[in-house]
């Protein structure tokens, strides 16, 4: 697998407070990398290294790929409040020295035609953050970092961001997605990283690590008479839930391994999104 940025024991601090310590981990080409972790977990603080607006105090980031084009979608990246959704594009086209032919593309795919001559400062949350992300697509790039890209937004406007996540991996581009949540990161990420107090606690793909902590190791079976039945995930119960199943009698059947949230409480006593 190809690999486009290696992190080795990198480390940060403000002033005396330790933030980031002995962070290591790899960022393969064309995948939806997830750092998973509370606030005040170090997250923006990672991705702000990773995009070179911070200096680490120890360790190295290193690029496999000797130019390395970046996007990156931030909520601390303002937007200008009075000028249009349009002239705020096409003045970051320039600063890009892209050409800005592809604005009104970038407009139809975020559903944002409709409003390129509305001034900024009069639009919602949830459209401002797709205006940032048309910014962060102007260049064409190796790696999009987005941090906490759906925070505050309503359900449709999250669901409309995770298409367009999920639209930029199947053309080939690899991101890095900052995240509390944990059902955004089982739906978009190919693999995560759990970050807890500046400090990588866990990583690799969410359904392994989620079977990794599934300690009951238990099948929960719900009947269409409303009653519930609990086995042990074992061969000797498989004929039992074979004969359930030809009986027709099986309203639904339910793994016990953990999701992200309950592995986070498990391994830090803490919930995601404290």
């Amino acid at each position: 697998m190809e690999m486009l940025v290696e992190v080795e024991n990198l480390a940060y601090s403000f002033g005396e407070n330790r933030v980031l310590e002995d962070i290591s981990f790899k960022i393969p080409k064309g995948k939806v990398i997830g750092l998973l972790g509370p606030s005040g977990a170090g997250k923006t603080t990672l991705v702000n290294i990773l995009t070179g607006q911070l200096v680490p105090a120890g360790g190295a980031v290193k690029a496999w790929k000797e130019r390395l084009v970046t996007g990156i979608m931030m909520d601390s990246f303002g937007l200008y409040e009075r000028l249009t959704v349009w002239d705020n594009l096409k003045m970051f086209a320039d600063i890009y020295q892209v050409s800005g032919d592809k604005i009104d593309k970038l407009l139809v795919r975020t559903e944002l035609i409709n409003a390129k001559k509305t001034v900024v400062g009069k639009l919602s949350k949830g459209m401002r953050n797709r205006v940032n992300f048309c910014r962060a697509l102007l260049k064409d790039m190796d790696i999009l970092y987005l941090d906490e890209p759906t925070s505050g937004l309503d359900p449709a406007t999250t669901g409309k961001i995770h298409e367009l996540v999920d639209e930029e991996k199947r053309a080939g581009t690899t991101i890095f997605l900052t995240t509390h949540n944990m059902h955004e990161a089982e739906k978009l990420c190919d693999s995560i990283l759990l970050l807890n107090e500046g400090r990588i606690i866990e990583q690799g793909v969410p359904r392994e690590i989620c079977m990794k902590y599934n300690q009951d190791n238990s099948i929960e079976v719900a009947l269409k008479d409303g009653s519930r039945r609990k086995f042990a995930n074992s061969g000797e119960n498989a004929e039992m839930l074979a004969q359930m199943m030809r009986e027709g009698i099986i309203a639904s059947i339910h793994s016990s391994e953990p999701d992200l949230e309950k592995v986070f409480l498990h391994l830090t006593g803490r919930k995601l999104n404290e």
